[in-house]
């Protein structure tokens, strides 16, 4: 598919409640969800595959940085004409860089760093992009706080597609704004859990046989080693899925400067609007980072000059378009479509 979603993998309305309940059940069996959508398993199974194939949707495990006693710092770079895609894609194949995305033109990276050590931190941040030739500029943040919208992204496209009845069956709805802390203690692991969870960032449905063969357990042993990390939140699930394939045309990053005592107000604002994806609370001079999706330039400029920019205490609003998403939580992305290796 030479990069693109293909024509074949439009989607059509059962797509996308299909979607959908992979957004409120990640791991759920396409039993579950047939017998929620009141399709066939068979039929189920078949648009997930032509899906999958396409890259439009991955389901990562996306684990807790406190699991590993780390701190999340969000990295801002501005580089060379020329030289950022090809920083932006060796940072992606890092696994302690999380997410990248490619704005400014070609001219800027921005990246979220999760090193397991202050070694291996300081190595990446305070020396090798510093002193690379092609980094002009580089501000590095420690990310205090993180506000989404509840239950998944994409609330402008998956707005009604299911009905509540069927929300409610597969966990419910997307209405609850969450604010999550960037400091947890979740307890220590155990012998065979990095295996584990490395298996699920690869493919978050990955069933118990095949954890088993990643991490050398029993299946039996891998399911309850798995539901021990869901159930102390070390783990949870998440559905990775390509814009342009839902119909959305711009993204973009938002630096905010909010009064620190807004701070909290303006994420939790911005959490409900539809077109958020995640809102971090940080350190520097931008204190509050956002990445929104939208259907067109018109839809972004109304959010952010009429909806963002008018919200008590934001002082200042740079918008910088995301050119390319190189990576999302565990999926690079080629083209437009995702690559789950």
């Amino acid at each position: 598919m030479d990069g693109e979603t293909s024509e074949s993998c439009s989607l059509a309305p059962e797509d996308l409640r299909i979607l959908r309940t992979l957004q409120l059940a990640p791991r759920a069996p396409f039993a579950t969800i047939a017998a929620v959508l009141g399709t066939s398993e068979a039929s189920l199974s078949r648009r997930h595959a032509r899906m999958r194939r396409a890259g439009v949707l991955h389901v990562a495990g996306v684990v807790d940085p406190g699991a590993f006693g780390q701190t999340q710092w969000l990295v801002r770079l501005r580089c060379r004409p020329g030289s950022a895609a090809a920083i932006a894609e060796s940072l992606a194949l890092r696994a302690d860089v999380g997410w990248v995305a490619l704005s400014a033109a070609g001219t800027e990276v921005t990246c979220v760093v999760r090193s397991r050590s202050q070694e291996a931190r300081e190595d990446l941040l305070g020396t090798r992009l510093p002193r690379a030739a092609a980094v002009l500029d580089l501000e590095v943040s420690v990310v205090m706080r993180k506000f989404a919208g509840g239950r998944g992204e994409y609330r402008t496209v998956f707005d009604g597609v299911l009905t509540p009845d069927e929300e409610a069956a597969l966990g419910g709805t997307s209405d609850t704004v969450v604010e999550r802390s960037a400091v947890s203690d979740v307890g220590p692991l155990q012998d065979g859990d990095e295996p584990l969870l490395d298996a699920l960032v690869r493919d978050g449905r990955a069933s118990h046989v095949d954890l088993a063969v990643a991490t050398g357990l029993t299946a039996g042993r891998a399911a309850r080693r798995l539901a021990d990390l869901v159930e102390r939140r070390v783990v949870h699930f998440h559905l990775e899925l390509a814009p342009a394939a839902l119909g959305l045309a711009v993204g973009a990053n938002l630096w905010l400067h909010v009064h620190p005592s807004r701070l909290r107000a303006v994420g939790r604002a911005l959490a409900g609007m539809p077109q958020l994806g995640f809102a971090l609370a940080v350190s520097g001079r931008a204190n509050l980072h956002a990445l929104v999706h939208c259907r067109d330039t018109d839809e972004l400029f109304e959010l952010t000059s009429d909806r963002i920019g008018g919200l008590p205490g934001v002082d200042g609003l740079e918008v910088s378009p995301v050119l390319r998403h190189v990576k999302q939580s565990g999926a690079l992305t080629v083209g437009r479509r995702l690559e789950t290796g």
